[in-house]
Order: C-alpha cells, then structure tokens, then sequence
C-alpha cells in the first residue's frame, strides 16, 4: 500500500489503526475465564471473550467509553457482525490479496511500534508468525467488510446548512463543548534534489533484475521479498490485486492496465519511487500483480543543500522581504498546500484548525508549541513514513483561538462534521433495524436479557 493515494491510505490507516494489539493485550487475561458462544449472526460466532476485547479495543483508539456495560459492548459487536454479513450477501467482498497487502502494513506499523515481531507474537500468544498471520488475517477481513457496508449505506448522505444550523440549535446552551486552544498553521516544505545519477543508478538496478526474470528465469518473488522498498508487500513478493478503481496512482494503475498477462514494464516513475511491474494473471476486472519499487536516495550533500535553502526562506520571511503564504506559493514541495498559502488541514475531516493537546503529529506539536502568531520555526527535518522519505520543514503560525465554548460562526466545520455524523449514525441504525429479519441471529445465556437498542433476540 506505498503508494496508495495518501488521503485513502490515512483514512485506511485510520480505521484500523493497530486494533489487534489491544485484542493480543487482552488475551492473557482471558486464559482463566471460561470461554464460550454468546451469539451469532450468519456465518460470525461471537465469543464471550470477545467483548473485553472489544473494550480494550475501544480504549487503545482513544474512543470514550465512560460506564459502557458489556450489553452494549455485546450490541456492538452484534452491528459489526451483521455488517460484515451484509457486505457479503450484497456482492461486497473484500479480494483476499487486499486483505493480505492491508495485514502486511499493518503489522508492519505493529513492528516498528513494538520493536520485534517476536513481541507482538508474545503479545497474541500466538507460536509462531505463521499462526498469528492466519488469526489477523480474519480480524482485517471482517473489519475491512463491515467498512465496506457502513460505506455503501452512508454514502448518499449529505447535509444542508439548515440542518447544520438546526443541529447546533439542538444542543442546550449549558450543554456546548467546551474546544481547547487551536492553531491555524501553515508550512514550507523543502525536498533534497535527488541528483539524475542516483535515479539512474536505480533504474539501472530495476532493469537489471528485470532481465534475470526475462532471460535467466530468476524469481520476481524472491527478488521483490530481498529488494523492494515497499515494506508492505515485501513478504507476499510485492503482491497486489487491483482493479481500476482501486486507491493507487494515477501512473502506477495506467502502466498495470497497460500489460499483457505475463509481461514485465519497463521502470517508470511515481511519486514514491521507481517501479516495475510483472502482470501475473487477468481476471476480469482484477489484475494479480507484482511489483517492486526502489526509492532513490539524496546524498547526505543533497540533503544539507535543501537545509541551507530553507534556512535562507525562514530568513527572507523574518526580515520581512517576502510573507509566509508567498514563499509557500513560491518555494515549497507539497504540492498539497502551497498554492493555500502552506495551510495544512486535517486529512479526515479536512478543518484548518488543529486542537493543540489533540495533535496526533507530537513533532509538529513540538514545532508549534511554544510558537506566537506570525512566528517561524526554525528548520527541522520530516521524515514520511510511507515514502521513507527525509525532507525540510518550516511551519508558522496564522492564527491561535483561545479556549472557548463552541461557537456556530467560529467553530462551524466541527458542527457540520457532528451533524453529518449524526445523520449517518440515523440511516445506519435504520438500516439495522431493517436488516435484523433477514439474518441469521441467535443471541445465548445471559444476553438475552440485556436492554438492546434494537430487537436482536426478535421478542
């Protein structure tokens, strides 16, 4: 997933972040309660386990989950079932290779994270990588279709200003959440100039083992495992499956549609590296690919060339000679946010404003922290993990807003994206309520006699 579109991967990324960790952590303590089927829904057993599980789930994402009974826990578990179901019974399906490349970078995050997959095996209690890759394998795939469905029946949801004014007006005055301090900031990025010989040197490398493929028969796997870039792929051989609306790049997608089955690209380009790809198989719509990337690298020269320039930029905007927003315009490599002025905006839910305690990024949270209004940071690098990239950076200040109680005309973004969330929560739970008669659900022992909000034991 290197080179997914970096807004689909951030939300990818997002919805999954490391749930399985928090499912390891729980399992010890699970060694001595007795375990059992507590439901079920179509072909997905619900274990009594699971529901501790699901809290600490819940915990490890950050989400509150205040006084929630096990009833609740339980009813939740029953939605993601039957979601998952769902998505299976209207043609939903998720291709397994996509689950296999989503795990891999998964557990990829997991390792960095932990330091050893030899840790997260101990974590999982699980004997070997082998077992623990089949045990995840489930938990991706069901999450990936319960994704899928809540998708399929949001998708159509959309909301007026009116409603959003309506909403705000709902909320009883001494009810307003309180927002902490924000900052509005922009940023100047400077990439080190990879020089023309290093990109040669790579395609040459590309080219190289595309020709032991062609004329020597050497493995295209073996060589995507040992050589690749793309850490995602690399223990499945560089393995995606594809069709044209999947979330890959422009040029990487044009260059797989383009191939014979069978047949090797030429390297070409994206924003991530150089790539070759070898077409293993058509089918229909979906193209079995492999491929692998190698991603030059700037000299330690080239690097402290691109400090110099950006140290000369904050110099020009502190003396005046030029403004933050026009030497974005003018200078800066993320193409994301320098015709705006540098203004960066949260992925999700695309808001210029950044709570200050709330900030995921904790280095940029470091660069602003003790920043004023109009202020510039001193260079500092930025390493992109799914690019593996080292660049510059310079970041500013545009505006702070005070702590306050939330406000219609100053905190509208936040309001619309509760309204809108709580629009798509009503047609979710109207889909469940529809949905209930056409599955098979089977609710055991002390759970029958749980409130549910909706009818799961069908009284």
């Amino acid at each position: 997933m290197r080179f997914f579109n970096k807004k689909t991967l951030l939300a990818l990324a997002m919805s999954l972040s490391f749930v399985g960790i928090s499912q390891g952590q729980s399992a010890n303590t699970q060694k001595r309660k007795i375990d059992g089927v507590v439901g079920v829904v179509g072909k997905y057993v619900i274990l009594d386990s699971e529901i501790d599980k699901t809290l600490l789930e819940l915990k490890a994402q950050n989400i509150p989950v205040g006084s929630l009974s096990r009833c609740e826990l339980f009813e939740k578990l029953l939605e993601d079932k039957l979601y998952a179901h769902q998505a299976l019974q209207d043609s939903l399906d998720v291709p397994d290779a996509e689950v296999t490349t989503f795990m891999s970078e998964q557990i990829n995050g997991m390792v960095e994270q932990v330091g050893s997959m030899d840790r997260i095996l101990k974590f999982y209690n699980k004997k070997n990588e082998e077992e623990f890759r089949e045990y995840f394998f489930e938990i991706v795939k069901q999450n990936k279709l319960t994704q899928n469905m809540q998708k399929h029946i949001v998708e159509k949801v959309t909301i007026t200003p009116e409603e959003v004014r309506q909403f705000y007006k709902s909320i009883p005055e001494d009810e307003l959440p309180m927002i902490g301090d924000e900052v509005e900031i922009a940023e100047i990025v400077v990439r080190p100039e990879v020089s023309k010989e290093q990109k040669q040197k790579v395609i040459d490398r590309l080219n190289e083992m595309r020709r032991d493929v062609l004329e020597n028969g050497a493995s295209f796997f073996s060589k995507a495992v040992l050589f690749t870039d793309d850490k995602g792929s690399a223990t499945n051989g560089g393995f995606y499956s594809i069709t044209k609306k999947s979330p890959f790049v422009k040029e990487f997608k044009e260059v797989a549609f383009s191939l014979a089955e069978g047949e090797i690209s030429q390297p070409f380009e994206t924003e991530f590296g150089y790539h070759i790809i070898y077409l293993e198989k058509i089918r229909g719509q979906n193209l079995d690919l492999r491929h692998i990337l190698l991603v030059p690298k700037p000299t330690d020269e080239a690097l402290e060339e691109a400090k110099k320039k950006i140290e000369g930029i904050r110099e020009k905007i502190v003396n005046k000679e030029i403004s933050f927003a026009d030497a974005a315009a003018a200078s800066s490599d993320n193409k994301d946010t320098k015709q705006n002025g540098g203004i960066m905006r949260d992925q999700m839910t695309m808001d210029p404003r950044f709570e200050l305690n709330n900030m995921d990024d904790r280095e940029l949270y470091q660069l602003v922290a003790n920043l004023g209004e109009g202020e510039v940071s001193q260079p500092a690098i930025k390493y992109d993990f799914h690019k593996q990239e080292k660049t510059y950076r310079i970041v500013t200040i545009n505006k702070k807003y005070p702590s306050h109680k939330m406000d219609f005309a100053e905190d509208y973004t936040k309001i619309r994206n509760l309204a809108l969330n709580k629009k798509q929560g009503e047609e979710l739970q109207k889909w469940i309520s529809k949905k209930l008669n056409d599955a098979y659900i089977n609710i055991q022992g002390e759970f029958r006699d749980c409130k549910f909000r909706n009818n799961w034991v069908k009284k």
